[in-house]
Parts: C-alpha cells; structure tokens; sequence
C-alpha cells in the first residue's frame, strides 16, 4: 500500500460536497477533513433555505461550536473553505439553481451523502422522496460530475433487520426502487398510509425500508460507472478521542439515555437488558468513511473501483456491552459525574415485559410528571414534565423493535480499513480503538452530555450533595409507599382475617368426618 498517496495527499486540492452537513455526522466529517486534510480546498454543504437566518449564519452556528475549538486553534482560516450552496435534497434535482448544479459538476471530486430522515415514523411517501429519490438525484448529480473521485453514500446496518446475521455485502430487494418513487409521487399519501406495512414487510419502518431501496439506488446508478462506497453505521454516539472526548449534540442511543436517568425523569426501559448495545463513537465512524472513500479511490484495478464496496460501521467483537451492562454502569457514572440539580435519585430498570413496562411508566413516570406539573402551575410556572415523559414513552416505543431484538453486524472490512493506512496516516487516522475501556468512555460520554448537552457547569462536589439528598428522599418515599401498601393490603383490606379465616375453613374441613 506504500505507493498510494496518504489520506491528505489524496485530500490536497479537492473539493467535497455534502449532503447532511450541519447533523451530528456531518459537523464532525467536515471538522476532521479540514483538521487532518489542511490543503483541501473547499467543502459545499447543501443548505436548506430558513426564515431569517442566512447560509453563511447557520455555517457560523454550528462552527462556532466547542466541537471546533481545536481546528480554529490549529489552522483558523480553514474554517473559510466551508461553503453552502442552497438546496433540498427532498427536491428533484436536489433544488439546486442551474449556476449551483454547473458549479459542483465542474469542480466537485468527493461526495458524502448523509442527510437523511432518521424519524421511524415518517409516513412512506416522505421518507421514500426523502432517502430514496434523495438518494437517487445525488447520484444523477454524482454521474454527471467532470471529476468525481469517489461517492459515499451512508446508510445503517439496520436496513436489513430481516436477516439474523447481515454481512458487508448488498442485500435482495424490498422492492423495486424505480417503482417505489413513482408511486410516492403520484399515489394519494392517505393510500399510502393505508398500505404501508403491507408494502414495507419484513422491515419495521418507514426509515429501514427507504434506506434500503436507497443502497439499491447507489448500486445500480453507480456500478460501473462511479467509484462508490456505501458505508452502514450502527447507533452513533459521542467522541472517543478527536477532537475531544466525550462531544455530542443529541440525545440519541445509550449516552443520552445515560443523561435521562441521569436526571431522575427515566425510571424504566422497555427492553431485553441480555441484548448488545452495539454503539460506535462519531469520530471512529468518520475515519472509517474517510479511509474507506480514500480506498475506492485509490483502487488500481477499474474494475474494482468502479464495484461499490460495502461497510458495516459496527461495534461487534470490539467491546460488546449489554444493554443491562450500560444501566448498571449508568449507575456508577450518575454517582462519580452526576447532573446538576436531578429530579429524583438515578434507579433505572431494564425491562421486556410490556405490562411491566407499562405499569412503572404509569407509576415512576407519569403519575409523578402529572404532579410535579401541578405544583409548577400553581406556582404560576410552565408545566413541562408530561410533555417530556409523553415523549420519552413515544420514543422508547418506536424504538422498541430494536431494543428486543439482536442482529451480528459482520464488520471484518471496515475494522481491517485501518490496517490498509499508509505509515504516515496511522497517527491520525488509526482507530484507537483499544485505548478506551467501556467505562472510560461512557463516563467521558457523561461528562459530554452533562456539558454540551445539558449546558451545565457546576461544581460536582454540591452535585453529589444533592443527589445524596435525593437518595434520602428516594428511601424516605419508597417507606411511606410500601408502608401504605401494607397498610392498605393488612388493615384496610383486612386480609389477614381472611386468611385466617380461610386457614380454618381448610382445617375444619380437613378434621371434620
């Protein structure tokens, strides 16, 4: 592999165009190339239009993040490179002016497809002109390119959850794309909901089946005629190492989980606690999509280059940790990095008995949220805790397929990627992986969410005060309860005469001729 040229040589004057670029992935792509790869030349987003606030505001919000406090230390005029061109990947053409479309054929040599609809419960119509015709008019766009290296198209592992073991390779179709979007753009979107999970078995959503179709929409534009990766991340979760630990913007997957229970308002999961968590931290997933763009690129054989590659972006036989694993290091993180001013003291429970489910949100969650607010409105204050534990449920509903089942995501190509660096990119591009233990990361993962999620900066030492007060009012509630309970089943109930009295029933019957 010596004589390929390294990630930054490939990198030196070419120009990038994302899709996606101002979500969680894209941030920490366009951080990392302009970090690692100084000479790029530019980076297109493609931006939506908003309402008051311009392209070039939106750049600078999200630029103006912690998360590139390192770059702008280390090369500030890099962040002039980023550039927006206006556009919607939900429309035909992906909404670009003529000028627009000229530009990026002219100039664009690297392609990274991320944006995407990740909503489980988008109706089909959307989530099919969104993932797969999105999909489909950047590859038109792609093939008409001067000078197109290579196009990365990003997907998920789970778009083939019909299948027990899924490899790194393309799967049969659902259906037939071609006709998929025709019928999202003609057939009435009422018709549509009504056929839905018919039309999408075996795959649970909306979102699963749509980027699906879409990894058959990149195989069949682009074989032949485009270097093409389609890269198959698991759940994304926050920074291992670069550019520092622990950053994240979501509350998605096990770290903002960490951060619910964190603050008393999750008490129950509906789950299966034996089932892997299969998380892969941003920055580890970003060197993957570099490393294995630079790969198809730099092929020899046409052949080969012009055969799209498939990766599945998974955490398996790296550090496998159960579900039940995470709540219980949850446990011991809430205690050594805890939230500023919890709302109750951290005792989460992992469940997969629906009922049992049911009955703790009802108790731990809602009964509680429905008097917390009742005491806000009194005081003359917004209530909000419902509205958030009615989310919270809603979430962990949608979820909840993917939370009672377990798939092996075969991942040999995208963990060997590292193994195919030249010399000279192993310090920066290499994926560490084995410098992190579990617990260090979620406790780093914490200590993200608790700062750039949770906004807090508090002295941990009143933190731990506090939660050790909360604790005493966690016993102290939990003796009125089961003291009313026994209370209510012993003395109210009487039900100690009427076992006695059923005891002697028996007796009599027993001892009587």
């Amino acid at each position: 592999m010596t004589d390929l040229p390294s990630i930054p040589e490939f990198y030196r004057n070419k120009t990038v165009f994302i899709t996606g670029g101002s979500g969680f992935i894209g941030k920490v792509l366009i951080e990392k190339l302009l970090r690692s790869c100084p000479d790029l030349k530019t980076i297109y987003l493609l931006m939506r239009e908003k309402k008051g606030r311009s392209p070039e505001e939106r750049i600078k919000t999200f630029t103006d993040l912690p998360l590139f406090d390192v770059l702008k230390s280390q090369n500030p005029d890099s962040i002039a490179k980023i550039k927006s061109v206006v556009g919607d990947v939900r429309e035909l053409g992906l909404g670009l002016s003529l000028q627009e479309q000229q530009l990026l054929i002219d100039e664009v040599n690297v392609i990274f497809h991320i944006a995407a609809s990740v909503r489980f419960d988008d109706s089909l119509t959307d989530a099919v002109i969104m993932n797969t015709r999105g999909t489909r008019e950047v590859v038109k766009l792609a093939l008409e390119m001067k000078n197109l290296d290579v196009l990365l198209h990003t997907s998920t592992t789970y778009c083939n959850t019909n299948h027990q073991v899924v490899e790194e390779k393309l799967y049969p179709a659902h259906a037939d794309w071609e006709k998929t979007i025709e019928i999202a753009e003609s057939m009435d979107k009422h018709v549509m909901n009504v056929l839905t999970q018919k039309y999408i078995d075996p795959l649970p959503n909306t979102y699963t089946f749509t980027k699906s179709l879409a990894e058959h929409v990149v195989h069949d534009m682009s074989s032949g005629k485009i270097p093409t990766v389609i890269y198959r991340p698991s759940i994304v979760v926050s920074t291992a190492f670069e550019p520092m630990q622990g950053w994240i913007d979501n509350f998605n997957g096990p770290i903002g989980l960490l951060a619910a229970c964190g603050k008393g308002i999750v008490r129950t999961v509906y789950s299966d606690p034996s089932i892997t968590s299969d998380y892969v931290p941003v920055d580890l997933t970003i060197k993957a999509m570099i490393i294995s763009s630079w790969k198809q690129a730099t092929y020899k054989d046409p052949t080969q280059r012009l055969t799209p590659s498939f990766y599945n972006g998974s955490n398996c036989n790296v550090q496998n940790v159960t579900l039940a694993q995470v709540v219980d290091l949850g446990r011991e993180i809430c205690d050594e990095v805890p939230v500023s001013q919890a709302l109750w003291y951290p005792n989460t429970s992992v469940t997969k008995c629906y009922y049992n489910f049911i009955f703790k949100v009802i108790v731990f969650h809602f009964l509680p949220a429905v008097l917390i607010d009742g005491l806000l409105k009194l005081a003359g204050k917004k209530p909000m805790l419902t509205k958030i534990q009615r989310r919270i449920f809603l979430a962990n509903m949608a979820i909840s397929y993917f939370s009672l089942h377990e798939w092996k995501f075969v991942n040999d190509k995208c963990l060997n990627l590292k193994n195919e660096l030249v010399p000279g990119d192993v310090a920066d591009f290499s994926y560490r992986e084995d410098e992190i233990g579990v617990y260090d990361f979620f406790r780093n993962g914490a200590i993200g969410a608790k700062k750039y999620l949770l906004k807090e900066n508090s002295d941990l030492e009143k933190d731990r005060q506090h939660l050790r007060k909360m604790l005493i009012v966690a016993y102290i509630a939990s003796f009125l309860w089961y003291s009313a309970l026994v209370w209510l089943v012993f003395f109210k109930l009487d039900i100690v005469s009427f076992l006695v009295n059923k005891y002697n029933d028996v007796i009599l019957y027993f001892t009587t001729d």
